[in-house]
């Protein structure tokens, strides 16, 4: 017989893993919206945290998802060397390219997850039996990437076509999220909305009041875990379906 957990009830053997990543994004984003310094080397603390979570995680998988730890793992780490584009990347002197680049392949690593791995994305079935890519809400996303690209770009100089093109994988998250349950597809949600201001924030900083840059990774941390959470979770509700059917 088959087991489910509720998408919502912590699964105490994932969660104890995320609990120094909780702790420090607490931190950090204090650290942000009072504008101590601490938030910078608390940043860099983020992502390797949550690494430490996924593995902790993944301990309670089966060899079938071991491609999709790794490949979450990769984004994670990418989305690493993104948030600390200025310290990883100092001989450029525009740290903005390597920032989009790194969170570009990040995004990629993560609709693959979405996309293939095994019972992390699904289908969605329909009333009538025939498969779903994505859900219906996906078509929302639309004319957010269509109001972005048209108020950022023409602020972005030559920075206009990498940014439309990140805007779409990052949209493509979102999307391809849906595919994961409730949970990846608030993350994807919540990684959608940093990248909204943290791109307002760039490009229009005079529409952008001092604490919004707060707001980026208040969002930022709540999208990436509930993407890690999401995704190991599912990952570990497979493997214990497998067990308890033989």
């Amino acid at each position: 017989m088959k087991t489910r957990q509720n998408a919502f009830l912590p699964d105490s053997k994932i969660w104890i893993g995320f609990v120094p990543y909780l702790v420090i994004c607490v931190i950090h984003v204090w650290a942000r919206f009072t504008e101590n310094p601490i938030d910078a080397p608390t940043k860099l603390m983020l992502m390797p945290l949550l690494i430490f979570a996924v593995v902790v995680a993944a301990a309670g998988v089966n060899k079938i998802h071991l491609a999709t730890v790794v490949l979450l793992i990769a984004g994670i780490f990418f989305s690493w060397l993104g948030d600390g584009s200025h310290a990883f990347f100092p001989m450029f002197d525009d740290p903005l390219p390597m920032m989009l680049l790194n969170f570009g392949i990040a995004h990629l690593l993560y609709m693959y997850v979405f996309w293939k791995s095994p019972g992390v994305g699904k289908s969605i079935i329909k009333g009538d039996g025939k498969k779903q890519f994505v859900s219906k809400w996906a078509l929302a996303y639309v004319p957010v990437y269509i109001v972005l690209v048209w108020i950022i770009a023409p602020n972005a100089g030559a920075l206009a076509v990498p940014v439309a093109i990140y805007a779409l994988v990052l949209a493509g998250t979102a999307v391809l999220a849906l595919r994961g349950g409730i949970i990846t597809a608030l993350g994807g949600f919540w990684f959608l909305v940093s990248d909204a201001i943290l791109g307002f924030r760039i490009f229009l900083p005079e529409a952008m009041p001092g604490w919004t840059s707060g707001m980026v990774m208040l969002t930022y941390t709540l999208g990436q875990g509930l993407i890690a959470y999401g995704v190991m979770s599912r990952a570990r509700e497979q493997a214990a379906n497998k067990s308890a059917t033989g």
